[in-house]
């Protein structure tokens, strides 16, 4: 008779135990779901800020792409965001890495209209220098909106720098490297987009591109 307490004190506990288990676990699944739903939240404004909701009428994270081109995307995979409206292309949305920031490499959002101008550039991380290069942030200067509305042409490419280099973009006073490598990696998007355009804005909504594949012209 004096086992029976032990196993209800034991079948008890063990009922907690399985309890506390399914309890973290559909935290840990509701938590991780939060995260995600917030993270596409945090992109989708990014990219409808350079590519505004009311011109597009697809899902623009849904469509997308990957395509290697390391020399001039600065990475051996990089995601295209693809706009369209009326199932006709409005803009892409390139993430290229600039591989030689001051301090580290620079994540970049490049938005290029079908007409080949820059819909905007926005930055998605760096190490810069606080107070110096770190100017490249929106929520520093007003840098970074001088891309858009540039292209390949305007201005033309031999001046497709910064002005200590004879080009027409500012640099920061005691930080050249940064603006210098982001206006070079900027410039580099858009010939990626002017020599891939065809498959790009190709109408098949999911398409993955291997390495090797990406010289189509």
């Amino acid at each position: 008779m004096t086992k029976h307490p032990v196993v209800i004190a034991g079948f008890v506990l063990a009922m907690f135990a399985v309890a506390g288990t399914a309890l973290v676990s559909f935290t840990h699944q509701a938590t991780k779901a939060r995260i995600a739903s917030n993270e596409r939240q945090a992109l989708l404004r990014s990219l409808t800020a350079l590519v505004p909701a009311a011109s597009i009428d697809n899902d623009i994270i849904s469509d997308v792409m990957t395509v290697s081109d390391p020399e001039l995307l600065g990475s051996e995979n990089t995601t295209v965001y693809r706009g369209r409206s009326g199932g006709q292309p409005v803009a892409v949305v390139l993430t290229p890495v600039v591989p030689n920031g001051y301090s580290g490499p620079i994540k970049l959002l490049v938005a290029v209209r079908y007409d080949g101008t820059l819909g905007g550039v926005r930055i998605i991380s760096h190490k810069e220098t606080p107070g110096l290069g770190d100017k490249i942030e929106e929520s520093r200067s007003d840098w970074i909106y001088s891309f858009t509305g540039k292209s390949l042409n305007n201005p033309p490419k031999a001046q497709w720098g910064v002005k200590k280099d004879g080009g027409v973009f500012d640099q920061f006073t005691g930080a050249t490297i940064t603006p210098r490598s982001i206006v070079a990696a900027v410039k580099k998007s858009l010939l990626y987009v002017q020599q891939h355009q065809q498959r790009l804005y190709d109408r098949t909504p999911l398409q993955e591109a291997t390495p090797g594949e990406n010289n189509d012209g």
